[in-house]
């Protein structure tokens, strides 16, 4: 006869490792780092990127171009100050993970929607409005995806395409700021106002298609993660 202990241990096993799987799958991304306060620099860098979000907003809306011009590249400027500072530092919280990307895109999607009725009003094309959706849509289900990978215990950081994505977004909206105070006159800084118009068309239809190419990139990259988990 088979010893009453052998019997137990085989029918421990098979529970055993259907409850350690669903575990080791859904473990956080930083359980092994200590939490880190979310009261610090980056995260503060990012909330003042979210104020400068409405005064950029309502700078369009008044139609303060140079001054909108001059608020986007500080928000800029935060954007890649504030991740700089929390890797260097070792500062990288849950709080700032989930708040960086919300932030912007509250900035991005609410300046292109603000722009949307600039370019209607002047009768041109040059932000049409599938673009905007094509962002705002992008931006809604990457973050949806983001956030369900990384409860899973799956980290899904940025990747380049994102980044790129991210560059040409906030390229074409300095342009298509300083292409509308160039309206006004023949030229500014040097360049005319023809010029100014070809450059902001041509970043919008970069933007576009990076931002449909980075959307892919993250949607293949997410069948590809969650492929092992299936097969398993």
């Amino acid at each position: 006869m088979v010893p009453i202990e052998t019997m137990v241990a085989e029918a421990r096993k098979p529970m055993t490792d259907s409850v350690a799987a669903p575990q080791a799958f859904n473990r956080t991304v930083r359980e092994d780092r200590p939490e880190v306060s979310p009261w610090n620099l980056p995260n503060l860098l990012t909330m003042i990127r979210l104020v400068l979000a409405f005064f950029l907003c309502a700078a369009i809306a008044w139609e303060w171009w140079l001054t909108g011009l001059v608020i986007m590249l500080v928000a800029s400027i935060t954007d890649w100050l504030d991740g700089y500072l929390a890797r260097l530092q070792g500062l990288v919280s849950s709080l700032g993970r989930m708040l960086d990307p919300l932030v912007d895109k509250v900035l991005i999607s609410g300046v292109f929607i603000f722009l949307l009725p600039v370019a209607a009003a002047h009768g041109e094309t040059w932000l049409p409005p599938w673009m905007v959706a094509v962002v705002v849509g992008r931006e809604l289900i990457i973050t949806s995806i983001r956030e369900l990978m990384e409860r899973k215990g799956i980290a899904f950081g940025a990747d380049w395409p994102g980044k790129l994505k991210m560059v040409l977004q906030c390229l074409a909206i300095c342009l298509a700021l300083v292409a509308e105070e160039a309206r006004q006159r023949d030229s500014l800084w040097g360049l005319e106002t023809l010029l100014w118009n070809k450059l902001r068309d041509v970043s919008m239809w970069a933007m576009a298609l990076a931002t449909i190419g980075s959307g892919l990139h993250y949607l293949v990259k997410m069948a590809l993660l969650r492929l092992p988990a299936r097969l398993g």
